[in-house]
């Protein structure tokens, strides 16, 4: 197997790999290494990258692996990469502001000792909006991260430098956050699994994620199973959650591999009043409506809740976060300034009857969609967006515009519900599109093995961007 093919192997591939011998820890962990040098100086997939703390551990794991062949956890020597937000010990955490970019972090955040103990090798940490405020990653005072697809474009955000790195082939498997679809936003725009699992499934120790309960980490990965099997790790109760859920029957690894029953399946194409879909969006969601009646699955169409009520408490919520972490006024970027400013404008009683309101939509919400076992619609309004292409609007202009774009994904931090987008193809410029699955509260397994059977019938792993790929070494360092 030369380089290439392995930087693009699956993850739970290449842990098979390990196992068998075939490659070491250190052999898979230099090859990413070699490809984020070459690489990542024109993607700015990476803020910060581990490279001798990765060598050690993959150093030290190589050795383990030569007398204790049966005992290794599931992800033993593969590497994986950790977005910003998130603290990892002995690696800096910027948040995505420049003056905190050699800051480094003295303890784990809550999910990275699950991470580490299922084997993992740590490569570095991934580029995030500031604050990840937005839904494309071009933080001032770092390159913007850039979609492997065409560089000129966004991989989104705020896991978009998370994204990138997974769609170039700059990890096997990748940790992001979503608050309002910074995970599931990233996979559409670069062509992988992204799920936002369902509240209470991934603990926010051991800080809590400050909003509510509409924010959560989850996995991004080639394939349904990565993915999956990366919640596996990270999911579970750690004491003193605010909230939580029990694990289910069985793994979401294992649901992958269960063919679904027949389902009843709403499929929303459009969403009135917010804004009308793109055609390459809605006809994404109208294919796989076919592929699914198909396989067996009672569809229908149906009309959505309106969702208009839901913009000014999620935007209230959403610029929160800008003023919590009493970060300097000078050290914001322009727009977290302004809605920094917004934040401070609107007070604590709005703030709260904002959250009164987020969940009187989002009981609407669930309600409206009970009657279906699985939700299909959109991830997105409209396809990827240019780097800078809302630069030099003024920050109302470029607030409507996000609203505009991401309208799909909020509803579902909002109410909770598990939601998973995946890949379904390419537009007009050869950027990847795709749709997104939204569940039943907690019914995340189900979501998982519909995703695997519309994989099964529609692989796409197998796709690689040429920019990733051009000029590659056909050896491993």
């Amino acid at each position: 197997m030369d380089a290439t093919d392995l930087a693009f192997t699956p993850a739970l591939a290449q842990a098979r790999l390990i196992r068998d011998g075939v490659v070491s820890p250190l052999d898979v962990t230099e090859v990413y290494l070699a490809r984020i040098e070459r690489l990542n100086p024109a993607l700015g997939s990476y803020f910060a990258v581990a490279a001798e703390q990765a060598i050690a551990d993959a150093t030290a794991k190589t050795e383990y692996l030569a007398t204790h062949p049966d005992t290794l956890p599931p992800f033993f020597g593969v590497p994986i990469s950790i977005k910003d937000l998130n603290p990892v010990a002995g690696i800096p955490c910027s948040y995505g502001i420049p003056a905190a970019r050699n800051r480094i972090a003295e303890k784990d955040d809550g999910i990275i000792p699950s991470i580490r103990d299922a084997g993992f090798v740590i490569l570095g940490k991934t580029a995030t909006s500031q604050l990840g405020s937005f839904p494309y990653t071009e933080p001032p005072g770092f390159p913007p991260a850039r979609n492997p697809w065409n560089p000129d474009y966004t991989p989104g955000g705020s896991s978009g430098g998370a994204a990138s790195a997974l769609a170039a082939g700059l990890c096997a498997i990748a940790q992001g956050s979503d608050g309002g679809g910074s995970i599931r936003g990233p996979a559409f725009c670069c062509g992988l699994v992204g799920m936002k699992p369902s509240r209470g499934r991934v603990s926010f120790a051991p800080v809590g994620e400050r909003l509510n309960g509409m924010a959560t980490n989850g996995p991004l990965g080639r394939t349904v199973a990565d993915a999956a099997a990366l919640l596996d790790v990270m999911s579970g109760y750690i004491v003193g959650d605010p909230y939580w859920l029990n694990d289910p029957p069985y793994s979401f690894l294992e649901a992958t591999q269960r063919s679904p029953q027949a389902l009843r399946i709403g499929v929303v194409s459009e969403l009135p009043p917010i804004g009308e879909v793109h055609p390459t969006c809605a006809q994404a969601v109208l294919d796989t409506a076919k592929r699914l009646e198909a396989l067996g699955h009672c569809v229908e169409p149906i009309d959505p809740p309106n969702l208009s009520a839901l913009i000014e408490p999620f935007t209230i919520a959403w610029q929160s976060i800008v003023v919590e972490p009493q970060i300097p006024w000078f050290l914001l970027e322009k727009m977290n300034r302004w809605l920094a400013w917004r934040a401070w404008r609107t007070g604590v009683g709005a703030y709260l009857r904002a959250m009164t309101q987020l969940q009187q939509v989002s009981r609407h919400i669930v309600t409206h969609f009970n009657p279906y076992d699985i939700v299909l619609l959109p991830v997105y309004m409209h396809p990827t967006i240019r780097i800078g292409e809302w630069k030099r609007l003024g920050c109302a202009q470029t607030l409507e515009n996000i609203v505009n774009w991401i309208a799909p994904c909020p509803p579902f931090n909002a109410s909770g519900q598990p939601a998973i987008a995946i890949p379904t193809g390419f537009d007009e410029r050869g950027l990847p599109i795709g749709v997104q699955l939204v569940g039943r509260p907690a019914a995340d397994t189900q979501v998982f093995a519909l995703a695997a059977q519309l994989e099964q019938a529609q692989p796409w792993a197998t796709r690689r961007p040429q920019t990733a790929i051009a000029s590659s070494p056909n050896v491993m360092p």
